[in-house]
């Protein structure tokens, strides 16, 4: 089925031929972002698996302090986000606009769950500091002056403090994990790209969420159906785009390291 149709329904744009013309040029449009989209988060994969190469050790200690059991929930709501918005492309194309505004919210809903995991995900990485830069630091300031190997980390501060490790619920085997990351030289570069990768895919998570909630506003109030579902369409590839990134940043920073 195409994204239009001759009924009267849908006037197509007074800059295109016809509908059809309309159709593909949004199809086209929307490929080519997603293209950018794909070089943007491959400099950041290439970029990653060079500094692998020059420290797999720090890369190796770094990703055991990651939590593969987030990551892997993560993972699942994502696919699971994946198959109610491309089942809400399908009801739109039928028709069927009231379960096509069930799937989509039930997208949205999976894109906050995925945001609410990932909150206490780095919650927790601020609190031992796992993070790279000034924040892993007790006192930021004092990385000025090019004085950073003088500097006190946050990470060798709790392990100092017994308290501190018991509020933090930091156990023995992470803290074995935290004496091996801060044994290593430049530490914090691994963390620098976590939160980087990960930062600006959650920043699409929620770009896309509110794509959703958009489309969902349109096919509650009937806007796109199976004469033209264009917009449903797009928000879907993007939606996409950004669980594919996903499934290969999971394994690259959880389980390879």
């Amino acid at each position: 089925m195409t994204s239009v149709s001759s009924s009267s329904e849908f006037q197509h744009q007074h800059h295109f031929k016809s509908a059809e013309h309309q159709y593909a040029s949004s199809k086209q449009g929307i490929w080519i972002f997603l293209c950018t989209e794909i070089l943007m988060f491959g400099g950041l994969f290439v970029g990653y698996l060079i500094y692998h190469s020059l420290y797999p050790t720090v890369f190796k200690n770094g990703s055991e302090t990651l939590d593969w059991k987030m990551g892997a929930v993560n993972t699942v709501v994502l696919l699971i986000s994946s198959f109610t918005m491309a089942a809400a492309i399908n009801y739109v194309q039928r028709g069927l606009h009231k379960i096509a505004a069930i799937m989509l919210a039930l997208t949205i809903a999976c894109a906050g769950a995925f945001m609410v995991i990932k909150y206490f995900e780095y919650s927790h990485k601020f609190h031992v500091g796992t993070v790279p830069g000034k924040f892993s630091l007790v006192d930021p300031s004092c990385a000025a002056g090019g004085k950073r190997l003088e500097c006190e980390s946050k990470i060798s501060a709790l392990l100092k403090n017994p308290a501190e490790l018991e509020k933090n619920h930091v156990s023995a085997e992470e803290v074995s994990r935290l004496k091996a990351v801060i044994s290593q030289p430049r530490w914090e570069m691994f963390y620098g790209f976590y939160f980087v990768m990960t930062g600006l895919h959650g920043v699409h998570v929620v770009a896309g969420a509110f794509l959703i909630f958009w489309v969902f506003v349109k096919t509650l109030r009937r806007k796109v159906g199976p004469e033209y579902y264009t917009p449903v369409e797009g928000v879907g590839l993007f939606w996409h785009v950004v669980d594919l990134v996903w499934i290969y940043l999971f394994p690259l920073l959880y389980l390879v390291g």
